[in-house]
């Protein structure tokens, strides 16, 4: 039987000449019509994917030993493209806007190289073969234009309109905001052509603005009736018949306490803390079982794959898992049992981990804390709150001991803390952003943070160590072109980072973040310093995680918002119940562990982007009525075209080159400063200024500042007349001079 990792091994042999399938079919001595049959089928499949090419004279290889390259378009506003292949190793190749046979972004093809850069660098190719087409549906504004019309889409990505013919308006009128099915592809000077299949309202309907970007994302909305009917199988309770079955460890009897934001409904972690004899603490990190009641390979399993995670939108929340499951039975509600996946951990007095156990259990939260309460107990000594929580007062001060310990080792080994401060839109009933405020950071957030990494990294560690198939979040080193502009920015600033771009510690960073802390410069360090790093992503390999500066890292605590911990927990359960894997539960493993890291990092990307999209659009709303106002910001980044400044509420709008009027400036690169031709004014990163908002535009989600006293730029002209004028009255005034010294005194 051929198989297809043994038929691209062998294409990929330097040896291999492309050969027909008569000569394939030869080599592998492929017998009956049932082999021939799967064979063929294999090759269809193989080609259809872009796996295999099959050339001009019907002869098969595999696209690398053709000089193509596969991968996904990204596509940008302006028409040009990268190709980011699907091989890791390789550099992402520039597509001209007249090179992309119709691509669009996020479509799989076949790219040829046609010219490579000095010394190997930048790539320049042109799609020769799309596989696999990924826009399918387009959001946008209708514009009606007798008997046809437009789609104007939202994504800006999509740089040409959408024809659509009279028979496909499914009675939309100008103006409105729409979902139309792409029928026909563009293709050459044509357009794409498409077909209504929803209108969602008028374009400045209210909440139609969120409606679109969640069309625009594809983001599921709705569970289907087979999903449904699986949550509504879910138990209301658990009984005690159940619990005995199962051979869960009792901890009904420990303080066990939640601790989340005031609005949250999804409860899937909890935690104790108890001081030993000996000095050392007894951590307990309690998450909800959520693999107990979603079964591999169910509806609902499927539906929580293809979702990925959880989406957090400004005015709603997109679940992974119905409500049914994820503010009922799987979340940790107070004073109810439930069941749990525990990590219980003991540390020593200065953090290190002397022990850990990995367990099923069933827990009774005794309190279902908020983060503000929390904090007013320890910061503020809060009297009403210390006497209604008095039983628990001792707990939380025992959690803040040991999450200071925690964070304090963590520091020690060059972990990098981003302190970001985080905004939250408040929004009306009809979505309207009235306010923006700032997130606290507190105590209380610090405790539950540091708990959750100390869980997350000792279970990744754990079952690295046993060798069973596994999910990893993993954080690569950063790229060292990349790493080097950093340093060379910062020095701009005074601060130096020592050792190699290559080899640096994050421990390095972490000094950086350290030494800026409470300057003005602070924010602006910050986010370039996050910028010059890879994201962080899940991968069937623990490769460790750069920004903990941790050799182990997983998923564990969140499975009902993150399809990753999800199935860790199934993993956990079969290996505490099993003992070991069969080879065969192995190997199946194994093979899907590679997809669903791929599809869960994919997931989280777009919602990241999403929930982005709909922070830009409502802070481009809030602002709208403030046009005029004036206010304090900082310089957050300066660009070719102008500069950034991030207000107080986080707000980041721009002021342009041709708005700075007082002087011409110049962009320095090296020196990410606007420089003024005459004045020698210095606009550079983390700079205070006063701007007053000048333009909102809702359509693009961007905000135009100005100056404030920004005087009007002179012409060489009026520089001139200037000269002349100064000239003339040096003139006059001596004349004057002169007159009186011939006058006689009286």
């Amino acid at each position: 039987m051929v198989t297809e990792e043994r038929l691209l091994s062998f294409m990929r042999e330097d040896a291999y000449k492309p050969m027909s399938y008569k000569e394939l079919e030869q080599h592998f001595q492929i017998e009956g019509a049932e082999q021939f049959r799967s064979f063929l089928k294999l090759l269809n499949e193989l080609e259809t994917n872009g796996m295999i090419i099959r050339t001009r004279t019907d002869r098969y290889g595999v696209p690398e030993r053709m000089d193509l390259i596969r991968g996904k378009i990204q596509a940008h506003a302006k028409g040009f493209a990268f190709l980011i292949p699907d091989d890791k190793d390789q550099t992402d190749v520039y597509i001209h806007a007249n090179d992309l046979l119709s691509a669009m972004n996020g479509d799989v093809v076949l790219v040829r190289v046609n010219s490579r850069g000095p010394s190997g660098g930048k790539l320049e190719g042109e799609v020769i073969r799309i596989i696999e087409r990924s826009v399918t549906q387009v959001v946008g504004v209708f514009q009606k234009n007798g008997a046809f019309g437009f789609i104007l889409p939202d994504d800006k990505r999509i740089n040409k309109d959408v024809f659509v013919p009279k028979e496909s308006f499914l009675g939309a009128v100008d103006g409105q905001k729409v979902v139309a099915e792409i029928v026909k592809y563009p293709e050459g000077r044509a357009s794409a052509e498409g077909k209504i299949i929803e209108i969602l309202g008028h374009k400045d309907d209210p909440g139609v603005d969120i409606l679109s970007i969640i069309r625009k994302y594809n983001l599921p909305e709705m569970f289907s009736d087979e999903v449904m009917d699986e949550a509504e199988a879910a138990p209301d309770a658990i009984t005690e018949e159940e619990i005995q079955a199962q051979g869960r460890r009792d901890l009904r009897d420990k303080t066990i306490v939640t601790i989340d934001g005031a609005d949250a409904k999804d409860l899937d972690d909890a935690v104790n803390v108890d001081k030993l004899e000996n000095g050392h603490y007894r951590l307990g990190v309690h998450i909800a079982d959520v693999g107990y009641y979603v079964k591999e390979n169910s509806k609902l399993d499927q539906e929580a794959f293809n979702r990925g995670c959880s989406v957090y939108l400004v005015d709603r929340v997109i679940p992974m898992l119905p409500r049914r499951l994820s503010n009922g039975i799987c979340s940790l509600n107070p004073q109810v049992d439930r069941l749990t996946m525990s990590c219980e951990m003991e540390f020593d007095a200065a953090g290190k981990l002397i022990s850990h156990d990995i367990f099923t259990s069933v827990i009774n939260t005794t309190e279902r804390m908020t983060y503000t309460d929390v904090r007013k107990i320890l910061e503020d000594d809060d009297s009403q709150l210390m006497n209604k929580y008095s039983h628990l007062v001792d707990t939380f001060k025992q959690m803040q001991e040991l999450a200071l310990i925690l964070r304090k080792r963590r520091m020690k080994r060059g972990a990098i803390d981003f302190d970001f401060q985080e905004s939250k839109i408040i929004v009306d009933d009809k979505g309207i952003p009235v306010d923006i405020v700032k997130r606290e950071r507190s105590i209380a957030e610090q405790i539950i943070e540091e708990f959750m990494l100390a869980a997350n990294e000792t279970v990744a560690e754990h079952f690295y160590w046993l060798k069973v198939p596994f999910l990893y979040r993993i954080h690569e080193h950063p790229d060292a072109e990349k790493l080097m502009n950093f340093i060379t920015f910062i020095n701009n600033f005074g601060y130096v980072i020592r050792g190699r771009s290559n080899s640096i510690h994050p421990r390095s960073l972490q000094t950086i973040i350290e030494e800026i802390k409470d300057t003005k410069e602070e924010t602006v360090i910050s986010t370039y310093m996050l910028r010059s790093m890879k994201q962080a992503k899940y991968d069937a390999e623990s490769s460790g995680h750069f920004g903990l500066a941790a050799d182990f890292y997983s998923h564990f605590t969140s499975p009902i918002r993150r399809y990753p911990d999800l199935v860790i927990h199934r993993i956990i359960r079969e290996v505490l119940t099993k003992g070991t894997l069969t080879d065969k539960r192995h190997e199946y493993l194994s093979s899907r562990m590679e997809d669903i890291a791929v599809q869960s990092s994919e997931r989280e990307r777009l919602a990241v982007d999403a929930e982005r999209e709909t922070d830009d659009l409502k802070k481009a709303e809030y602002m709208l009525d403030k046009v005029g106002e004036e206010f304090e910001g900082i310089v957050s980044s300066v660009t070719s075209f102008g500069m950034f400044v991030e207000l107080n509420n986080s707000v980041e709008g721009l002021i342009r080159l041709s708005d700075l009027t007082d002087d011409y400036y110049h962009y320095h690169e090296m020196q990410l400063a606007l420089i003024g031709e005459r004045t020698a004014n210095i606009y550079r990163i983390g700079d205070e200024v006063k701007v007053r908002v000048s333009r909102v535009n809702i359509e693009d989600y961007t905000i135009d500042f100005e100056l404030v006293n920004m005087k009007p730029r002179k012409s060489k002209v009026n520089l001139l007349d200037d000269k002349k004028g100064e000239q003339n009255q040096s003139y006059i005034k001596a004349k004057k001079r002169k007159k009186e010294k011939k006058r006689p005194k009286i």
